[in-house]
């Protein structure tokens, strides 16, 4: 693999990079989600799951030739992530008993739900706590520690915020769209972007993934929460 990408400038690194990872979400979510619901769509997804999350740090060693560095939090990082958090969980629940009461099909949530095994109390809480615990920080890990800083390589800092925040909305946009209609995937699609762009920033401030992580969380647990709530509730 580095021998491949030897003779590539810094830039062109960065630009390999990112086609090779950005375009995976993508169909692995309208695989499984809209093209081949069932075991063939969910080993597609799941390849492009595992395929995400060991090119960053394959490419680290092979490519960059460097190990793996844990920088850790900072308190003002984690104050950071505490307001963004705050700030994004509120603008969540807002979003959802303003708007997404009327425009969600709750009977087709719920079916979706039940599809993928989620449908009973129990299942439901594992699901989101993976979700929230290990599925975040996967996901800090790839769209902004190892995204963000191949933009940084080709663009200005905050032209890398934008674009990262870009990048990780693709794929939502396709998962949005298979549970809800047009004004749910828009108005979700904007606050992903939105959540996107911070935790990018978040990273660009702190240098670590870690104040980013903290908020995300923020805003699984909201959507988790909304979720229990139109399932079970």
């Amino acid at each position: 693999m580095a021998a491949l990408f030897s003779n590539l400038t810094p830039r062109g690194k960065a630009l390999a990079a990112l086609l090779l990872l950005i375009p995976v979400p993508s169909l692995g979510t309208w695989m499984a989600g809209a093209a081949a619901e069932g075991p063939v769509g969910q080993v597609v997804f799941g390849a492009a799951k595992v395929w995400v999350w060991l090119l960053p740090v394959v490419w680290l060693m092979l490519v960059d030739g460097r190990r793996p560095a844990f920088p850790r939090p900072s308190s003002r990082g984690m104050l950071a992530a505490g307001a963004t958090g705050i700030v994004i969980f509120a603008a969540i629940v807002a979003g959802y008993w303003w708007l997404g009461r009327e425009w969600i099909d709750v009977e087709f949530v719920r079916s979706k739900t039940e599809e993928v095994g989620l449908g009973t109390p129990a299942r439901y809480l594992l699901g989101a706590a993976g979700w929230i615990a290990v599925n975040s920080l996967l996901e800090e890990y790839v769209w902004r520690w190892f995204v963000f800083t191949r933009c940084e390589t080709l663009m200005s800092r905050y032209g890398a915020v934008a674009a990262s925040g870009l990048f990780f909305t693709l794929h939502h946009i396709i998962a949005l769209d298979v549970y809800f209609d047009w004004r749910v995937t828009v108005l979700g699609s904007l606050g992903v972007f939105i959540g996107g762009a911070t935790w990018s920033w978040l990273y660009l401030r702190y240098r670590n993934i870690w104040a980013a992580y903290v908020s995300h969380v923020f805003a699984d647990v909201a959507v988790f929460g909304i979720g229990w709530f139109i399932v079970f509730g």
